[in-house]
């Protein structure tokens, strides 16, 4: 059984120098067989912020599997985001901007919803949907049958069953039929779903470093545990 810890929302650039070492201490408490933080690793996706956040990174247990928000691309400098939108990110953070681990039990694919020309919102193209199952289907099928499946975007598929208002990534649908479980951000407590209407794991976490370490929460593969910390 696996044990995955989420985090997402980081916001560095806004952050709480104050909880920063205490989620750190949580994550590693859970002894996680992977690391997801799906997006929004800056507030404004300066070079100073994904440094902070480069640091952070480097503090926490691997393998990980990072992937871009909207808050990753540059909101105000036009020229930056139209030309080179990811150019912080890739400098900062990776080149990859969909990472995956995958072993004899878990497959953690992670997508790139954040897009230039959207503010705020996310969006999955046919390419992307295609590369997810050409991932699943490139494994042995023996180990696919009981393997958990989980992409890991910024911007969420489903909706959570909480008031406020969340936009599902564009061609969401699209990518409903595939037998895998999300993991997203966004939500001030993140959120997970299921693509096929079989949950599997829940686990989320959302704005850790900016609002406290309480967003912390560890997911194993097979059914969920989750622990908080405190500031």
């Amino acid at each position: 059984m696996r044990t995955l810890v989420h985090l997402s929302d980081l916001h560095f650039g806004r952050t709480d120098p104050t909880v920063i070492d205490p989620l750190i201490a949580a994550v590693h408490a859970q002894r996680p067989d992977c690391v997801v933080v799906s997006g929004d690793l800056t507030q404004r996706a300066r070079p100073e912020e994904f440094r902070q956040a480069r640091a952070f990174l480097l503090r926490l247990p691997s393998p990980q599997v990072v992937v871009p928000g909207n808050h990753d691309v540059p909101l105000y400098r036009v020229l930056e985001r139209a030309l080179e939108p990811f150019g912080n990110y890739r400098r900062g953070i990776g080149d990859d901007l969909e990472p995956a681990f995958i072993d004899d039990e878990i497959a953690v694919i992670g997508i790139n919803t954040a897009r230039a020309m959207s503010f705020k919102g996310g969006r999955i193209n046919r390419a992307q949907i295609d590369s997810i199952r050409a991932r699943i289907a490139a494994l042995p099928k023996q180990m696919t049958t009981a393997m958990t499946k989980i992409v890991v975007t910024h911007h969420p598929f489903d909706l959570p069953d909480r008031p406020g208002k969340v936009t599902w990534v564009g061609r969401a649908q699209g990518a409903a039929g595939m037998d895998q479980r999300a993991a997203s951000g966004i939500r001030q407590n993140g959120m997970s779903s299921s693509m096929s209407s079989k949950p599997v794991a829940d686990f989320g976490a959302g704005r850790a470093a900016a609002a406290g370490a309480r967003g912390v929460a560890a997911g194993r593969a097979a059914g969920a545990r989750a622990a908080g910390a405190s500031p």
